[in-house]
């Protein structure tokens, strides 16, 4: 998963909304804004959401975390109307539903926002197909239609072959997928989820996650999930909004969550999380310092590598793009022959993975490698590598710039003097010379 894009279009904006519960909830915000806590409001009513602000961009799964009695299903159900909030504001592709008509909220749940609940919310004695239909129908759209695109949608989430079953003839993690077809057939832009899996058996619940995101990338939705499960939060979230106490503690991705808590009940929260599964090259890469260019030839990456004190150096042709690794041995014989060509030496074999890999992917790669990870983007451009050191020292949720720690791999293994003696003895600048040389540039 990657960082969002600022620039996309808005779907849903809250900004500063509060839900109180009781007898006086107005004078409760106004108590709250002027400072109070929650607890000092309590007489006059239950601060269930306090100033909550975020935006969630179209297209981005964002996910709404926290445990029991955090506020999360009452934020959500602000975000498609079923309560109104106490103060602030809601807009959903800039149309405000806060006090707006019935009507105008029915047309807004009609073309933008669905919605698919804990308890699959089924109608027992309709089919699989007319379940998923069902949405189409409040619509107004005729018969024949409606069920071929109920059908589509019902083959998509994995039901082909159960369109003319019954609810009650069904498992849990069927009738979920029912559910979620029945959202997904709506064609809204926006799919609202509020523990949408928590009923599910664990293996089950899993292949509903893998199956959403699938979806979500086939189809583009912006989805708004609640949950009290971090690692369903971080598995799904492209972005996390922590709750405690009716508050947003934090907004980030998993990476900015799980590397830079906001405060120590985030920190306690995500302590746990299984962070080989959540972090990915992206979030721990550093940059590459052992690395030349083709055309720098064999002086210049014998010269690299002694400085950094490593036998091996990533060369890079036009574009920084990642042609492979020479190694010291191979390219000192080449200073000591003359030969002028980087490339004869060249082995195009490096460990490679791309910016969103989860570093559990990177164990073997590491494994079975003295280099450093090479990160490469989609245009096989070199962006950063991830060394031995740092992927245990992520993992371990330790820093890797200690000097007990070197990050530069592997070790050298002609000696640096022998490196300098070659240099000197085969005609090239001396490195006075060489710094001369850039000074007067």
């Amino acid at each position: 998963m990657s960082g969002i894009d600022e620039t996309r279009t808005v779907a849903v904006r809250a900004q500063n909304v509060y839900k109180v519960f009781g007898r006086k909830p107005k004078e409760a915000v106004r108590r709250l804004q002027a400072g109070e806590s929650r607890e000092q409001v309590a007489s006059l009513g239950t601060a269930a959401v306090i100033d909550a602000s975020f935006d969630v961009h179209q297209g981005e799964i964002f996910v709404v975390m926290g445990l029991s009695g955090s506020g999360k299903s009452t934020l959500i159900r602000m975000l498609n109307g079923l309560w109104d909030s106490t103060a602030g504001s809601v807009s959903v592709f800039g149309t405000e539903i806060v006090g707006i008509s019935d009507a105008e909220l029915r047309e807004v749940r009609r073309t933008n926002v669905s919605m698919v609940f804990q308890h699959f919310a089924l109608l027992p004695h309709r089919t699989v197909l007319d379940n998923a239909a069902y949405a189409l129908e409040i619509q107004g759209v005729g018969a024949a239609e409606r069920r071929e695109r109920a059908q589509r949608i019902v083959e998509r989430v994995g039901l082909k072959g159960w369109e003319d079953k019954l609810p009650g003839e069904l498992s849990g993690g069927m009738q979920q997928r029912v559910g979620l077809a029945r959202a997904l057939a709506a064609d809204t832009d926006i799919l609202l989820m509020d523990e949408a899996f928590s009923a599910l058996d664990p293996l089950i619940r899993r292949e509903m996650q893998e199956q959403l995101i699938e979806l979500q990338q086939e189809l583009g939705k912006t989805i708004i999930f609640i949950t009290h499960d971090l690692n369903e939060a971080m598995f799904l979230g492209d972005r996390i909004a922590v709750m405690r106490d009716g508050r947003i503690v934090q907004v980030g991705t998993p990476d900015d969550i799980l590397t830079d808590p906001a405060n120590d009940y985030v920190a306690q929260f995500v302590q746990d999380v299984d962070r080989a599964r959540v972090l990915t090259a992206s979030g721990v890469m550093e940059p590459v310092r052992s690395v030349v260019q083709v055309s720098a030839g064999p002086r210049g990456a014998l010269r690299v590598m002694r400085d950094l004190q490593t036998s091996a150096v990533f060369v890079v042709g036009h574009g920084r793009k990642l042609v492979g690794v020479a190694f010291d041995r191979d390219v000192l014989q080449q200073v000591r022959s003359g030969e002028n060509d980087l490339m004869k030496v060249v082995r195009n074999d490096p460990a490679t993975v791309t910016a969103d890999q989860h570093l559990s992917e990177l164990f073997e790669y590491s494994a079975d490698s003295s280099l450093p990870i090479a990160v490469v983007d989609d245009n096989a451009r070199l962006i950063g590598v991830v060394p031995r050191v740092t992927l245990l020292a992520a993992l371990a949720n330790q820093p890797s710039n200690t000097s007990e720690l070197p990050v530069v791999e592997p070790p050298v293994t002609v000696p640096v003097d022998l490196i300098t003696q070659t240099l000197r003895d085969t005609g090239g600048p001396t490195d006075d010379e060489l710094a001369a040389s850039e000074g007067s540039k």
